[in-house]
């Protein structure tokens, strides 16, 4: 996989004024994304991900900082980034009055294609995406996935250095969030470089080869997801005792075997260096002392263990 950066950002920031005042969403954003990569954007609605990802697509100019997309700084060079980059939106591009092919056409003609090459290069896309058997038919009549995979293929007609997915599976089901993985890894494999925002943490976790997370428009951690969940020390051991949380911790925050101890939402979360050693232990533990756990769960990090461990706060909660 190449190293050179294809995305760079420094101290990157973006304020918005409100009635209750100024609000920073996007906080001094530094980031450095290698050519060829699957790069993820992680963290809760509102953490700042789009925002960024709409200032390095040219659709917003950043309050302050720097950032260059394939070469090209994106507030003196918009024009030179935009021709060298794709942009899919939550909300998706397609028309739905207008076919699958009439929209890809479209598309490769503002791209300066020729009729004969912009109909040639929307069929190489309705064939890659899947999507030729319904290639003539209203979009109005795709499922979610197919527009979603459409969308991409919007994105995709002039062949970008880079493409920005926001959100590129939110509201499909589990077949089509998987076939739309597929979907992506083939354009990286093809030499296309993602950059995709998520809150989906199995979906950072499977598809990314590096991530930033975010959280109140900072970057809180970032690596690949092994180096990520690194970050946290062992195993992770979560213990609900009713009413008696508080003693649990200080009983067991002192023991050999366990590296942290917290409380959370009023369950027992340990970080502990080996959970099948750990388990055993803790149980004899509080038999001893006359406690009882209601549940006791073993896990290894996670994404969200990360999270919780630089912010505080469980993504999988704060995305609820």
């Amino acid at each position: 996989m190449a190293t050179d950066r294809i995305i760079e950002t420094a101290d990157l920031r973006r304020t918005f004024r409100t009635r209750a005042g100024t609000v920073e969403a996007v906080a001094g954003v530094d980031l450095g994304v290698a050519e060829g990569d699957i790069f993820g954007f992680l963290g809760p609605n509102g953490a700042g991900k789009t925002t960024t990802l709409r200032i390095l697509a040219t659709l917003l100019p950043p309050t302050s900082g720097r950032a260059t997309v394939a070469g090209f700084d994106v507030a003196r060079k918009p024009d030179q980034v935009r021709r060298r980059i794709g942009y899919v939106a939550q909300s998706g591009g397609s028309y739905r009055g207008a076919t699958g092919r009439e929209e890809l056409v479209i598309q490769g003609r503002l791209f300066d294609l020729g009729t004969r090459d912009a109909r040639a290069r929307a069929q190489d896309i309705l064939d890659a995406l899947d999507l030729a058997d319904a290639a003539d038919r209203p979009c109005s009549t795709y499922s979610g996935g197919m527009r979603r995979r459409l969308d991409i293929g919007i994105g995709m007609v002039h062949r970008p250095a880079v493409l920005f997915l926001d959100e590129p599976t939110t509201g499909l089901d589990p077949q089509a969030r998987a076939r739309m993985w597929d979907e992506i890894r083939r354009l990286r494999d093809a030499g296309t470089s993602v950059f995709l925002t998520t809150h989906y943490l199995e979906e950072a976790d499977a598809l990314c080869d590096h991530l930033a997370i975010i959280d109140h428009g900072r970057i809180v951690a970032g690596g690949s997801p092994t180096e990520l969940k690194r970050l946290v020390a062992g195993d992770v051991l979560t213990i609900g005792v009713d009413g008696n949380s508080e003693r649990v911790v200080l009983l067991l925050r002192n023991q050999p075997y366990v590296r942290e101890a917290s409380l959370e939402d009023g369950l027992v979360r340990l970080y502990v260096d080996r959970g099948e050693e750990a388990v055993p232990n803790v149980l004899r533990l509080l038999d001893g002392h006359g406690l009882a756990p209601q549940t006791i769960s073993l896990h290894r990090p996670s994404l969200d263990d990360v999270f919780l461990k630089q912010t505080g706060r469980s993504l999988r909660e704060t995305a609820a």
